[in-house]
C-alpha cells in the first residue's frame, strides 16, 4: 500500500494549513498514495493562541480535512487541537477515510514537559491507546514526544498494527535531530513494524519563535530499520510502499515478538494496556 508523508510549513493560520493539506493530497493521490500522514498541530503552529483555536471535532478545520480527503479519494491522518474540559486543549491526532469519514481520534499521551518546554500548560494529556482501519492497513497512533516512550509502540505492535503513524512537530536542539532518527528507526526496529513519521518545517511568513515548529526530516521506516524515505529539511510529499508480506518475512527470520518473556516482565503483560485500547 502507497503512503505519503505531507512534510508541511505550519502557518499560524488554519485556512493556510487546510490549503496545504489540500494540495499536498492531490499530489500524493497521483503517486497512487491511498494514506497520507500529516504533522503534528497541522491546524496550527504551537506559537498561536491553542485556546482560541481549538475546535471540536466536528468543527471547520475537520471538515475540511475530511472534504480534503473526499476529494482526493485517500485516507489523511493530521493533528489537531480540541478544547479539553478544563480549559486547556487536546494535541489531537485525527484519521479520515477516502470517504471523508472519522475513523480515529487519538488524543496525544504523553506531554511535552522537557528541554525547557511545559506542553502541559495548556495541553490536557489523553488516555486511550489507539488502532483503527485506514486504506485497508491496521494503524497505530503516536504523535511526537510519544516516540520516546517504546511502551507504546509495544502495545500497537502487539495489538496488531501493521503501521505506526507519527505526526510531529520535533523541535531543534542539541542532539534532538540525532535522538529523533534514533528513536524513529529503533520503534520500527524492536517492533518489526512500520513506522510512517511526517514532521513539521518552519514557515517562513511566520516570525521565528522559542515553541516548536519542526526540523522536518519526515521519515518512512521500514520493520528491519531500514529509512524508506527521508525528506531532509524542506518542504515537500514523499510517497513510499508499505509492505505486509516484507513485514511477515522479517518476523519469520527474526520473531522478537514472538520470543518475548511476558511471563518475567509485567509490564509486557499489560503492554496493551498502558490507558483503554480503542480498536476501530
Amino acid at each position: 500500500m502507497r503512503v505519503a508523508l505531507g512534510q508541511l510549513p505550519i502557518s499560524s493560520d488554519p485556512q493556510v494549513n487546510l490549503g496545504r493539506v489540500a494540495a499536498a493530497a492531490t499530489v500524493a493521490a497521483a503517486q497512487g498514495a491511498r494514506l497520507a500522514v500529516f504533522p503534528e498541530g497541522t491546524q496550527a503552529r504551537f506559537s498561536a493562541d491553542l485556546r482560541s483555536v481549538a475546535e471540536p471535532l466536528d468543527g471547520a478545520f475537520c471538515r475540511g480535512l475530511a472534504t480534503a480527503a473526499r476529494s482526493a479519494g485517500l485516507a489523511i491522518v493530521a493533528g489537531v487541537f480540541e478544547p479539553a474540559p478544563d480549559g486547556r486543549v487536546f494535541n489531537t491526532t485525527v484519521g479520515y477515510d477516502g470517504d471523508g469519514e472519522l475513523a480515529a481520534v487519538y488524543r496525544k499521551l504523553h506531554l511535552f514537559d522537557a528541554l525547557g518546554h511545559r506542553e502541559s500548560d495548556a495541553v490536557a494529556p489523553g488516555d486511550d491507546v489507539v488502532i483503527a482501519t485506514l486504506a485497508g492497513l491496521r494503524i497505530g497512533f503516536m504523535t511526537c514526544y510519544d516516540i520516546r516512550f517504546p511502551e507504546l509502540a509495544r502495545a500497537l505492535a502487539v495489538g496488531g498494527a501493521q503501521l505506526l503513524v507519527l505526526p510531529a512537530a520535533w523541535a531543534a536542539g542539541t542532539f534532538k535531530e540525532e535522538h529523533w532518527v534514533t528513536l524513529v528507526r529503533a520503534r520500527a526496529i524492536e517492533n518489526t513494524v512500520w513506522l510512517a513519521a511526517a514532521g513539521q518545517v518552519p514557515d517562513p511568513a511566520e516570525p521565528p519563535t522559542r515553541a516548536p515548529t519542526g526540523i522536518g526530516r519526515s521519515m518512512l521506516v521500514d520493520p528491519m530499520g531500514a529509512v524508506r524515505i527521508d525528506l531532509g529539511p524542506a518542504d515537500g510529499v514523499g510517497v513510499g510502499d508499505v509492505d505486509c508480506e516484507y513485514t511477515e518475512r522479517v518476523r519469520a527470520a527474526l520473531p522478537g515478538l514472538v520470543n518475548r518473556r511476558v511471563d518475567v516482565f509485567a509490564s509486557e503483560r499489560s503492554a496493551a494496556a498502558p490507558g483503554r485500547t480503542v480498536s476501530a
